[in-house]
């Protein structure tokens, strides 16, 4: 089925004709560069997140993190700004920043002088 009448040109228009389905973005126009690209692009993970958890997150990085604040912002108590932002986070897949190294890498830094034998026996028992 396509839509002809308006073009939907805000990702909350997106999400709320998808109701809760996947969404797969497959054209993308850059227009500045009057270039179009295909292909099967996901929503980023914040603009999944309904409109008005958005504005939350966007008020919650301008308060530089700053709980109390938010508290003032938003008018709401401190368990409640820790409850929505407890929410929000469950909805988001964190990208683990410090990986655990592979047993090659291990060795390979065993090999380099980087790590001592017993350093690795440690990092090599804890990939267990």
């Amino acid at each position: 089925m396509t839509q002809t009448s308006k073009p939907a040109s805000d990702w909350q228009d997106l999400l709320r004709m998808a109701g809760g389905s996947t969404l797969v973005i497959e054209r993308v126009r850059l227009v500045e560069r009057q270039m179009t690209v295909e292909g099967e692009f996901a929503l980023p993970q914040l603009a999944r997140l309904n409109l008005e958890d958005q504005i939350f997150v966007a008020a919650f990085v301008r308060a530089h993190g700053s709980i109390k604040e938010m508290e003032q912002v938003f008018g709401v108590s401190y368990p409640t700004i820790k409850a929505r932002l407890n929410r929000i986070a469950s909805q988001l897949e964190f990208v683990d920043t410090n990986p655990s190294p592979s047993r090659a890498e291990v060795l390979e830094r065993l090999k380099n002088g980087e790590i001592d034998a017993s350093q690795a026996i440690r990092a090599l028992e804890a990939l267990k």
